[in-house]
């Protein structure tokens, strides 16, 4: 059997081409982690993570000092065992945030690695449900400076006009009455039939705060509202998800089965965007999907399609992914070699083995510096 024989980390931080902003923050860097899992039979498997926009050297250190030293020499098919192990090795070191994401790199890479060695793309080694695509969203409508509800309404319906029926805004960082206006001008310029879905990133701190919002909303039939509250008040979900007739989606920023359990238990969310760069990788993210399924509660995952994609593929209750399709906000597609593509609101999935894409070693030297633990 094959065994872990090294493994590489790098920290890349990329700048973005313009400042974004969000509802609460803006920012200007994205740093992201990234590893390579080489076994004795010499495959390499890849994973990744975004550990934010500073400090992304905590990434490294992690891999180095924390994971490393207990899986080198495991087998790379004890997939379920080295979950545990890394889980319980991180205990006193942050089940959550970057311990939790390096952890998620790592699970990802050895998930590659073994599709990889049995020349199998990742959606077929996991089980596919869908063979050749998957449906997706156009992921856009951010602040710019520049950006007024006019020209948000047509960023929306290039989106349509590229083949989606599904498509996502930015929300919550003006006044109510100017957040309609946003809402209106993009329902106005897709349409009716049109899936919209709006994200409000962590805007509201109650659901007081919310309902002004909300009311205006719901005229204009959103498929969801993202993330009201920061991802830890779960009773507010629930809160809200009671008041409005607008489903309530959260959870990208979830860690571990436990959380996304207590979501379901109380009815705070209808629909899951577990990210599994986040949660504790494919090994995780696999279990809330199921158990989501046992809820009748379908997952939508956050961003990283390329990962994801094939994820959806290979799960029912999967519905979307979240699909970018220039690199001005996940900046993350300049360093892998090969690009998933839509057509007609659907990503085309690899079926070259794996993931089916390796980083571009040439964008990588621009950004960080491999470090190898053997």
């Amino acid at each position: 059997m094959p065994k872990i024989q090294s493994i590489d980390v790098c920290v890349v931080a990329i700048p973005l081409d313009n400042v974004t902003s969000f509802s609460r923050r803006a920012i200007d860097t994205r740093h992201y982690g990234l590893v390579k899992v080489q076994s004795t039979d010499g495959v390499v498997g890849i994973g990744f993570c975004y550990v934010g926009g500073t400090a992304g050297e905590i990434f490294r250190t992690t891999v180095e000092q924390l994971f490393a030293p207990v899986l080198l020499g495991q087998d790379t098919y004890a997939v379920e065992a080295l979950w545990q192990l890394m889980y319980s090795e991180s205990l006193l070191q942050g089940r959550s945030g970057t311990a939790m994401r390096a952890m998620s790199a790592l699970d990802i890479a050895f998930w590659d690695l073994n599709a990889r060695t049995h020349q199998l793309p990742l959606h077929k080694y996991l089980g596919a449900n869908e063979l050749e695509s998957v449906a997706a969203y156009a992921s856009g409508g951010y602040y710019l400076d520049d950006k007024t509800p006019e020209k948000l309404g047509e960023e929306m319906a290039s989106y349509v006009a590229m083949g989606f029926n599904a498509v996502k805004m930015k929300s919550g960082r003006l006044s109510p009455a100017q957040e309609e206006a946003r809402v209106r001008a993009a329902r106005e310029a897709i349409g009716p039939d049109v899936e919209l879905m709006i994200d409000m990133n962590n805007a509201w701190m109650d659901v007081a705060q919310a309902m002004p919002y909300v009311r205006r909303f719901e005229a204009y039939q959103p498929y969801f509202i993202e993330e009201p509250f920061f991802p830890d008040d779960v009773d507010n979900h629930a809160r809200l998800a009671r008041a409005t007739t607008i489903p309530i989606a959260t959870a990208e920023i979830g860690y571990g089965r436990w959380y996304h359990k207590d979501l379901l238990d109380k009815g705070a969310a209808a629909i899951l965007q577990t990210d599994a760069a986040v949660c504790g990788g494919i090994t995780e993210w696999r279990r809330i999907a199921s158990t989501a399924a046992s809820y009748g509660v379908p997952v939508c995952p956050h961003w990283f399609h390329d990962v994801h994609a094939p994820l959806v593929a290979a799960t029912p209750n999967g519905r979307y992914v979240e699909f970018f399709w220039d690199d001005q906000v996940l900046n993350f597609r300049r360093l892998i070699d090969r690009q998933l593509q839509q057509k007609k609101g659907r990503v085309i999935l690899h079926q070259t083995p794996g993931l089916g894409f390796d980083f571009d070693e040439t964008q990588v030297a621009k950004y960080g510096k491999w470090s190898a633990v053997r």
